[in-house]
């Protein structure tokens, strides 16, 4: 799946990164903990969140995340645009709740990778 194969299915919109539409994504992850995606996503992923804050792009920085999508309509503000910029992560908005958003992506094919065990 790429970028705006996402876009699609979720009804988002870029904030930034539109020109990296075209990047490769191999899987997903919904959290508003960052301390669960630095332990369970692996490189080339979307992250789905509600958070709202830099922390965020650092964390998809660290972990090679191409793209955030934020759910609930949230928006970046300012300084997380400029920095998704540099990084050059895709940042995407849609209506939808986390649940939602992730259920859709799963029901096109899109996956978390392995399940975590004990």
């Amino acid at each position: 799946m790429i970028i705006e194969d996402i876009m699609e299915i979720l009804g988002a919109k870029f904030i930034v990164g539109e020109e990296w539409k075209n990047k490769e994504v191999h899987t997903a992850c919904g959290s508003d903990m960052m301390s669960d995606v630095l332990a369970f996503m692996k490189d080339q992923s979307v992250l789905l969140t509600g958070l709202c804050n830099p922390q965020v792009i650092r964390t998809a920085e660290m972990m090679d995340i191409v793209c955030v999508v934020f759910v609930r309509g949230k928006l970046p503000d300012e300084s997380m645009i400029e920095m998704a910029k540099e990084k050059e992560i895709a940042i995407l908005t849609t209506g939808h709740r986390m649940f939602s958003a992730c259920g859709l992506l799963y029901e096109k094919g899109l996956r978390g990778g392995p399940t975590y065990r004990e």
